[in-house]
C-alpha cells in the first residue's frame, strides 16, 4: 500500500503543475500586471513610476512564462510563473498582493468554512440515506412515486431560492436566527444554524434520487434474493446487506468530498456573510489578487487529489477483495 500511495503522490505533481499553469494562463489572459497594479493603487492619477514600483515590489516586473533576455535555465526560472509557483509545492503561499500572509489567513478562515460544511455533510448524508432506504422499502408504491416527484422538484429549484427564501422566512419573518453575520465561540451557533439547515435541505433532492437508484440496483442482485430465501426480514436485508454492499459508491462520493470541506462554499458564505475561505476567494477575485486566487486553486486541487487517494484506501476497509498494488 505504501508503494501505491507514493506512486499516487508522484502522479499528483504533474497534475498540480498543469492546474497551476492553467490558472496562471486564465488569470493573465484577462489581467495584465499593469491592470493589477492600477486596481490596487487606484485607477486615477497613477503614474507609470508608481505602477512599475508596485510590480517590482511584488515580483510582477518579469516576463510571464519565458525570459528571452536570460541565459540557460534562467529563461524559465526568471519568470513570474516559476517564482510564484515553486513555493506552492511546499505549501508556502507567501503574501497576497495587498501584503497579507495568505497562510495565516487560510488557517484562520478555514474554521468558519468547516463549521458549516462538516454538519451539512454529516446531517445531509444521514438524512438522504435514511429517506432513500425508507423509499426503497416501499418501492413501487405511492410513497415511492410521491417521494421521487418531490425529489425531482427539489432538484429543479435553484440553490439561491433556498438561501433567499430561508433568509426571508426564518430570519426576517420569524426572527428565529440572524439573516447573516458571524461571531466567535458559542455565539457563532446562531449564525450557523440557518446556513446548515439550508445546505442540508438544498441537497436532499439530488441525494435521495442518487441513493434510491443505488439501493434499487443493489436490491435486485442475487445475494439479496438469497438473503430473503433464508427468511431474513426486509429491514434486515436493507440495513444488513444492501446498505453494506452499497458502501463503495457511497464512499467514492463522500470521502473525496471531505478534504474539500476546508475550502468552503463560495455562494453560501457570500450570502450569509461568513468569513470563511469561500468568501476569501470571492474577495480575491473581485480585487484581482492573483496570489490568493492561485493559492486557493492550488490548495483545492491538492485537497481533491488527497480525497481521491483516501477514497481508494477506504475501499480496502469496506471490501476485503480490494487490493492496492
Amino acid at each position: 500500500m505504501i508503494a501505491y500511495i507514493l506512486r499516487r503522490a508522484l502522479y499528483a505533481i504533474p497534475i498540480l503543475i498543469g492546474v497551476n499553469l492553467l490558472t496562471f494562463w486564465l488569470f493573465f489572459v484577462v489581467n495584465t500586471p499593469e491592470d493589477m497594479a492600477r486596481m490596487h493603487l487606484g485607477m486615477k492619477r497613477v503614474t507609470p513610476e508608481a505602477v512599475q514600483s508596485w510590480k517590482a515590489e511584488r515580483g510582477y516586473d518579469k516576463p510571464l512564462l519565458f525570459n528571452g533576455e536570460a541565459a540557460g535555465l534562467g529563461t524559465l526560472s526568471e519568470t513570474i510563473f516559476f517564482e510564484k509557483s515553486l513555493k506552492l509545492f511546499v505549501f508556502d503561499f507567501g503574501r497576497s498582493d495587498s501584503g497579507r500572509d495568505i497562510g495565516y489567513d487560510i488557517s484562520q478562515r478555514m474554521w468558519p468554512s468547516l463549521a458549516i460544511a462538516l454538519p451539512v455533510l454529516i446531517m445531509g448524508l444521514l438524512t438522504t440515506i435514511s429517506i432513500a432506504l425508507f423509499i426503497v422499502l416501499f418501492r413501487g408504491s405511492y410513497i415511492d412515486i410521491s417521494a421521487v416527484v418531490v425529489a425531482v422538484a427539489m432538484m429543479s429549484i435553484s440553490g439561491l431560492f433556498y438561501i433567499i427564501g430561508g433568509q426571508w422566512l426564518v430570519g426576517k419573518l420569524w426572527h428565529l436566527v440572524p439573516i447573516s453575520g458571524y461571531d466567535t465561540g458559542l455565539d457563532a451557533v446562531k449564525f450557523l444554524v440557518l446556513p446548515v439547515i439550508i445546505g442540508v435541505i438544498s441537497g436532499l433532492g439530488g441525494g435521495i434520487r442518487m441513493y434510491r437508484t443505488l439501493f434499487i440496483e443493489e436490491i435486485n442482485k442475487d445475494y439479496v434474493r438469497t438473503a430473503r430465501a433464508k427468511g431474513l426480514s426486509e429491514n434486515a436485508v436493507l440495513f444488513g446487506h444492501v446498505l453494506r454492499n452499497a458502501m463503495i459508491p457511497i464512499l467514492t462520493m463522500v470521502v473525496a468530498a471531505i478534504p474539500l470541506l476546508f475550502i468552503g462554499s463560495l455562494v453560501t458564505e457570500a450570502f450569509f456573510g461568513i468569513p470563511g475561505l469561500g468568501s476569501y476567494t470571492i474577495d480575491a477575485i473581485q480585487t484581482q489578487d492573483f496570489a490568493i486566487v492561485r493559492a486557493m486553486v492550488f490548495l483545492g486541487s491538492a485537497l481533491y487529489i488527497l480525497g481521491l487517494l483516501l477514497t481508494d484506501i477506504s475501499y480496502t476497509l469496506v471490501d476485503p477483495r480490494v487490493r492496492l498494488s
